[in-house]
């Protein structure tokens, strides 16, 4: 069902949380847009749970971002493939899956199924944003998720106790928020259970495989000092050679297919629950 006011709150709601973050400098201009995109379409079509659920994994992810960030800067800003100001396309490779999610759910007569993988894709993007954005500062050195092998902080692929724990709790806190909203806010006395389980282990699993494709098929590029990177273009425009991976496989492009893989292991939780209870 398609509900206009819905979905104007859901408008003016995702303009204000997004201006408020380009102002903090979490968003880029472009990130606004897709952020705007994203929370009319979610809190539009799915209603407060999937849209505060949303807001949850968008505000927590900003705050982290922002958390000991010089240290992060010191220790591994040349790794990653763009800063700390999300653009539209890493907004979308966040959202947009769970977005459609909401579409679908709203417009095919809200099938259980659709609600778990809305779970799975929210618990990924925020256990990996958090495993990334904790993990970095672990005091131990992380090691490639493959062979073991150590790797210096911030390389794709490398994980941490410190970062998989965080993935976890990331994982919970989503399967948690929508559990206690659609019983707080949806006032449904017997919401499906295994929304905590699904985040937990839907959010671990998913960001996970993120670390098994960055390990093993994530375009990966070397500085002419020998430091790998994910950046194609270094800072001051130089092109970085190519070293391993898919050329087209960006970071953008895996956080969006380790998302379906949370998606689906929370949809075979739900399944393996009962379904809808």
């Amino acid at each position: 069902m398609i509900d206009l006011v819905q979905i104007g709150l859901g408008f003016v709601l995702s303009i204000a949380i997004g201006g408020v973050a380009f102002a903090r400098r979490s968003l880029s201009e472009s990130g606004w847009v897709g952020a705007v995109l994203v929370g009319t379409l979610t809190f539009g079509f799915g209603g407060w749970p999937w849209g505060l659920t949303l807001i949850v994994f968008f505000v927590t992810s900003s705050v982290l971002s922002h958390y000991k960030e010089s240290i992060k800067e010191r220790r591994a800003a040349e790794k990653f493939s763009k800063g700390g100001r999300r653009d539209f396309f890493q907004t979308i490779a966040n959202g947009g899956l769970g977005a459609l999610c909401a579409v679908a759910y709203a417009l095919s007569g809200q099938p259980w199924w659709l609600l778990a993988a809305f779970v799975g894709l929210m618990a990924t993007v925020t256990a990996d944003t958090w495993a990334t954005e904790l993990g970095v500062l672990s005091p131990h050195q992380p090691r490639l998720i493959t062979t073991g092998q150590p790797v210096p902080p911030g390389t794709s692929g490398g994980v941490t106790l410190m970062g998989t724990s965080a993935a976890a709790a990331g994982g919970l806190l989503i399967g948690m928020t929508m559990f206690l909203l659609n019983l707080l806010v949806a006032q449904d006395s017997s919401p499906p259970w295994w929304m905590i389980i699904a985040g937990v282990i839907g959010g671990l699993g998913g960001a996970l495989f993120d670390s098994l494709l960055g390990a093993t098929v994530q375009a990966i590029y070397v500085y002419p000092d020998g430091r790998e990177t994910e950046r194609r273009i270094a800072r001051d425009g130089t092109p970085n050679r190519f070293l391993r991976g898919w050329r087209w496989m960006d970071n953008d492009l895996v956080n969006l297919i380790s998302s379906l893989g949370g998606a689906l292991i929370a949809v075979v939780i739900a399944l393996i629950a009962g379904g809808a209870r």
